[in-house]
């Protein structure tokens, strides 16, 4: 059933809900809320790293699941990339029981074969941030280490590209002979990884950026998977990002170099699809994702380097919002 949002006031909803969520999806560029699932709550959340970037909407299937929603940039889009407060967005998804979190972002396409409005689905990070943005709730006084070598969480990754085909799936062009696509890594030649190079922003690449991303084996670029990857390995959820590539960088010379408006162009004409994925997939995963991220549940709790008459009673306190009971000291 797709509700009309024109009717729901969402400022008049609940500010409380009752019940674990534990699937969340954070849209990126373009994706700004779910208009086809009902919205039956809307939270405000203070965490000791901040408030997030919104309010967080929980909506419902049909079938009743909950799925909460957060806009990455904000609801207006008044945040740059740099400026979005990661560490408050997974914390307090965290608060309310997400255990999952399937987050969309745009993106730019370093290789041929993955065309503007295709989807794509990483398995690999390049950091190429500059070190402005917090990556980790842990700090000076309460150090601890969290394993990254697969960034994103093979097991749903797994579920999404089994849910979806690789083609026909997605809305085309204008032009019938020109289909987008879900490219996967079981899709590509030798099974080789995706990798989306994450740089600082908000200037796209220069034409030799972007040609040594693409000789780096680079599949995608964007501004977002970090630190929003690490710190959701931080506090132990299940994190796959899906990509929509709305131009080739600035690399094709060919093209004409990246612009806003083509990269607007290209969201507003796939929104559509992003409404259709994220649908599709909070329905798959509540049929299919009850134990994803179950894995994780507890991988923090013996990664702390500090020795316990050097923890910091503050810092404990924060910690203490992510995995209460965790440490007693």
């Amino acid at each position: 059933m797709s509700v009309h949002r024109d009717k729901i006031d969402v400022s008049k909803l609940p500010h409380t809900y009752d019940g674990e969520v534990t699937l969340a999806v954070i849209g990126g560029t373009g994706l700004y809320d779910l208009p086809n699932l009902h919205p039956v709550a809307r939270l405000t959340i203070s965490t000791p790293w901040g408030f997030p970037s919104g309010p967080i909407t929980i909506s419902k299937t049909e079938s009743g699941f909950p799925v909460a929603f957060l806009a990455r940039h904000g609801q207006h889009h008044d945040l740059l990339p740099t400026d979005v407060p990661s560490r408050a967005n997974i914390a307090a998804l965290k608060k309310i029981g997400v255990k999952a979190i399937i987050a969309f972002s745009a993106v730019g396409s370093l290789q041929q074969e993955i065309k503007p409005r295709d989807f794509v689905l990483p398995t690999q990070i390049i950091d190429r941030t500059k070190g402005n943005r917090p990556s980790t709730f842990f700090e000076k006084g309460f150090v601890a280490h969290a394993m990254f070598g697969e960034p994103f969480d093979l097991k749903l990754n797994k579920l999404i590209a089994d849910s979806i085909p690789s083609s026909g799936f997605l809305e085309g062009f204008d032009k019938e002979d020109i289909q987008p696509k879900l490219h996967t890594k079981e899709y590509t030649n030798n099974n080789e990884d995706l990798t989306v190079i994450c740089m600082e922003g908000p200037q796209f690449s220069t034409r030799a950026e972007s040609k040594m991303y693409r000789s780096w084996g680079g599949s995608v670029i964007n501004m977002s998977v970090l630190p929003e990857a690490k710190l959701a390995r931080e506090a132990e959820i299940s994190y796959q990002m899906i990509c929509m590539s709305t131009d080739y960088d600035s690399w094709n010379e060919n093209e004409e170099p990246v612009t806003v408006e083509t990269v607007v162009g290209n969201l507003k004409a796939n929104s559509s699809n992003a409404f259709k994925l994220a649908s599709h997939l909070i329905d798959e995963f509540s049929l299919k994702g009850n134990e994803i991220g179950n894995d994780l549940k507890g991988s923090m709790k013996f990664a702390v380097s500090t020795s316990p008459h050097g923890v910091k009673k503050e810092l404990l306190e924060k910690m203490h919002y992510l995995f209460p009971g965790y440490w007693e000291i």
